[in-house]
Formats: C-alpha cells, sequence, structure tokens
C-alpha cells in the first residue's frame, strides 16, 4: 500500500512538473510562429466581438504541445478548459454530460477527437454548428426528442491521425492548424527556458547538444532536462555542461542521431532481418513487437522526417543515412 502511494505520489509530482514546464501564453509558447499569428488574430477578433472562438483542430506527431495550445486558448480567451479523450466519451451521454456542465465561451478540449464512437460523434454535430444538444427521452412509444440549447463554446480537438478524422467532423472546424516539428534553435531554446524554471544551471552547449537529440519534439526536450538534472545533481556539480550532456544521455540511452532503444530496434530490425526493406508496417510491427499504430504515429513521422526511413508503396525501408548511422555497409538498398 506505501508503495503504491509512493507511485501515485511520483507520478503526481511528475505531472506537476509537466504543467510547470508548460508555457502559459501565446508569447510564451516557442516554435510554431504561423498558427501562432493566426490565432493570436483570431483570438483578438472573437474577445473584441465578445463571441467565443471558433472551434479548432490541431494535428501531428505526439508531443508537439497541442495540449499547451489548448490551455492557452483558453487563457487567452479568459475561458475555463474541460478536457477529455475520445477514448473516454464512449457513450453520447458521457459527452451530454459534459456538454450541458459548460458555461459561456468554455473550451471543451478532446484529445485523440478521432477516436471518438460514431454515436458521439455524431451528438457532436448539432453542438458544434448550432450549439444544441438532442436528448433522446423515453422508450418505446412514449420515447420522443427534446434540443437543448448549449453555451456558445469553443471545441478544440487534437490528434496524432489526421487522416483518421471523418470529413464531417473535420469540415465542422473553422480553424485547422498541422503542428511541425522543431528545429533545433526553438528546440534549444525550450531546453533553456525549462532549465531555468527548474532551476538548473546550463550552458548553451550543453542546450544544443540537448536539442540536437531531442527529435524535434518540446516534449522529449522537456523530458530529457528533467532526467539531465538528475543526473547533474548526482553525478556531476549541478550544471549541465555539453560534456555532462553527452555522458547523461548515454546513461540515458539515447544516441548521436536522437535514437532510443525502440528507434534503433526498429532500424536493425529491418537491416538485419529484411535486408533494408521494404517491408510491411504489420510484419515489422509483429517483428518488434509494437503496436501498428504506435509505429506509425509516435516512431515513424520522425524516423521518415529525419530521413532515416522511407515509407514506399511496398513498405518501410531504411536509407543510406541509416546504414552509415548504424555503420554497415548498404548491400541491398533499393
Amino acid at each position: 500500500m506505501t508503495e503504491r502511494l509512493m507511485t501515485n505520489r511520483a507520478m503526481d509530482d511528475e505531472r506537476g512538473l509537466e504543467n510547470v514546464l508548460r508555457p502559459q501564453t501565446l508569447d510564451a509558447y516557442i516554435g510554431q510562429e504561423k498558427m501562432k499569428e493566426s490565432l493570436r488574430v483570431c483570438i483578438e477578433a472573437a474577445k473584441r466581438r465578445s463571441e467565443s472562438l471558433d472551434h479548432a483542430i490541431f494535428y501531428g506527431p505526439p508531443g508537439l504541445g497541442k495540449t499547451t495550445i489548448a490551455h492557452i486558448i483558453a487563457r487567452e480567451m479568459g475561458a475555463s478548459l474541460r478536457s477529455t479523450s475520445g477514448l473516454v466519451l464512449a457513450h453520447a451521454g458521457d459527452l451530454a454530460a459534459i456538454l450541458t456542465n459548460l458555461q459561456e465561451h468554455d473550451v471543451l478540449f478532446i484529445d485523440e477527437i478521432h477516436r471518438l464512437p460514431a454515436s458521439v460523434e455524431e451528438a457532436l454535430y448539432p453542438a458544434m454548428e448550432d450549439y444544441q444538444l438532442d436528448l433522446v427521452i423515453g422508450q418505446g412509444p412514449t420515447i420522443r426528442t427534446v434540443k437543448l440549447d448549449l453555451p456558445r463554446f469553443t471545441l478544440v480537438g487534437a490528434t496524432t491521425r489526421a487522416g483518421a478524422l471523418t470529413s464531417p467532423l473535420r469540415d465542422r472546424f473553422g480553424l485547422v492548424y498541422r503542428l511541425e516539428f522543431y528545429s533545433p534553435p526553438q528546440l534549444e531554446a525550450i531546453v533553456t527556458r525549462s532549465a531555468e524554471v527548474l532551476g538548473v544551471g546550463i550552458d548553451q552547449e550543453g542546450a544544443a547538444e540537448i536539442s540536437r537529440r531531442a527529435r524535434g519534439t518540446p516534449r522529449i526536450v522537456n523530458r530529457l532536462i528533467k532526467r539531465l538534472r538528475d543526473y547533474a545533481q548526482i553525478k556531476a556539480d549541478g550544471h549541465i555542461t555539453k560534456q555532462v550532456a553527452q555522458d547523461g544521455l548515454a546513461w540515458i540511452g539515447i544516441d548521436e542521431a536522437g535514437f532510443d532503444e525502440m528507434d534503433r530496434k526498429i532500424l536493425l530490425t529491418i537491416i538485419d532481418k529484411f535486408n533494408g526493406g521494404p517491408v510491411g508496417v504489420e510484419a515489422l510491427a509483429a517483428a518488434v513487437q509494437e503496436d501498428k499504430g504506435t509505429l506509425e504515429d509516435v516512431y515513424e513521422p520522425y524516423l521518415i522526417q529525419a530521413g532515416f526511413l522511407d515509407r514506399t508503396g511496398r513498405g518501410r525501408q531504411v536509407t543510406k543515412l541509416t546504414f552509415d548511422h548504424f555503420k554497415k555497409p548498404p548491400t541491398v538498398l533499393i
């Protein structure tokens, strides 16, 4: 029991750190400049008209700041935020319970919105368009439909799989944004800010080393800086230099290209077991013992973006860059 309480406390502390590191305003949000400028204009216009912001959806690989921007929208609009997930809303009644408790101009954030069941999604349409909810009351001959007026709210959706969204749902969002991977200078700025928030000393070369290996993802940057803070406190003098960052990243298991154990397993499996590819994603998922959706949503986007993996009509295959990284001869590149 004590061990469980300690584990729960540790998880709460971790979530607390994530909230502390999360920027609170659009000005503090680093990167995604086009999205920020568009949102800044739309938010200011909505505030001047005393209206709720148009419904917005954000898509892209995990860890790029979709949840953070939902919090920022609510704060910039001076509204409350209600958060849920497409996996949690199993029935239309679950959605009705949330919508009927919203206040005027509130922001409802639905993460992984592509996972909404069809019945919940259909109930969401009139709520988004007309701010009304169709409730079915009674059973058998006494069944009837009642329209319930809802406050004007803003729905913010987030998804890692934009292609899985149905057209009727996607078309009901007035604001649609794709979040891109971050550049090393942007990540370096995030590292520096997060280190300052956590109270850990870091020099520019140390920040650059971390940002270079963070896979273009702010969430990974913040995870690394938290672990390197621990490493520096015990193994160094509490200050993160380039050498401390290199040693700490090796301790964590992050190599020069920013690959973790699963990245290396995926790429080396394609090289060693499938002769460099191409290999179908189902066969690859079985070989590395990972879920197909996780491969497609979590690991592949960065590997493809960074030029280590190609997605072809015949399957996945590694590139010459991958052979060079692992110092293996590219004998069967197709």
